[in-house]
């Protein structure tokens, strides 16, 4: 289903495809020979612009996710697998991010990076050109630490001063009631869709 969000249409190439049963909603631009699966989710909410490159390849089920404050730009010949996870980064050429994998907030991939089934990019972390990511294992800071997931006190030294809640939601960590405060600012701003509308290609 292809949406307008914002008054943003999404600009698919002639010689993309994206499945019936796929969404792409809002300011999202699909290059030329993109695939996109059965059931894939492509949102830039309101101000956040989504940018698929040429060849690229998004696998069923994968979200990608676009703010005003994070846009998403994946580069030409890129493979998102299925399951997978990605929002407001950066993927240079020719990464692959392999099933249920997660990329977070500001992170930047460089061209040739490889993230294995299920591991993680936390967010504001970079990736050298060609770095891998193995099975489970979490990279975090910039450059990137990359590190098993049973080394959780220094996953959390890096990435605590990273300010997940700040960076991505706009409050500090030690708010009180954060979650309170964190959901009615998502509920106020996903309230924009009840306004979309289904737009035919």
């Amino acid at each position: 289903m292809i949406i307008e969000h914002a008054g943003k249409r999404p600009q698919i190439d002639a010689t993309a495809w994206v499945a019936p049963d796929a969404t792409v909603c809002g300011d999202v631009v699909i290059g030329a020979g993109a695939r996109i699966l059965h059931g894939a989710r492509l949102v830039g909410e309101a101000g956040g612009t989504i940018h698929i490159g040429r060849d690229c390849i998004v696998m069923e089920n994968a979200v990608l996710r676009a703010s005003a404050r994070h846009p998403l730009s994946i580069g030409d010949h890129c493979l998102i697998g299925p399951n997978a996870h990605v929002v407001g980064a950066r993927l240079e050429d020719q990464v692959f991010i392999a099933t249920g994998a997660a990329i977070f907030h500001g992170a930047t991939l460089g061209r040739g990076s490889e993230v294995r089934v299920h591991a993680t990019v936390h967010l504001r972390t970079r990736l050298e050109p060609g770095s891998t990511v193995p099975i489970g294992w979490v990279a975090v800071g910039d450059p990137a630490r990359i590190l098993p997931p049973d080394r959780h006190h220094e996953i959390w030294a890096v990435q605590a001063p990273l300010e997940f809640p700040q960076w991505v939601y706009g409050f500090d960590r030690n708010t009180p009631d954060l979650m309170v405060h964190v959901t009615r600012r998502l509920s106020d701003a996903l309230g924009a869709h009840s306004q979309d509308s289904a737009v035919s290609l």
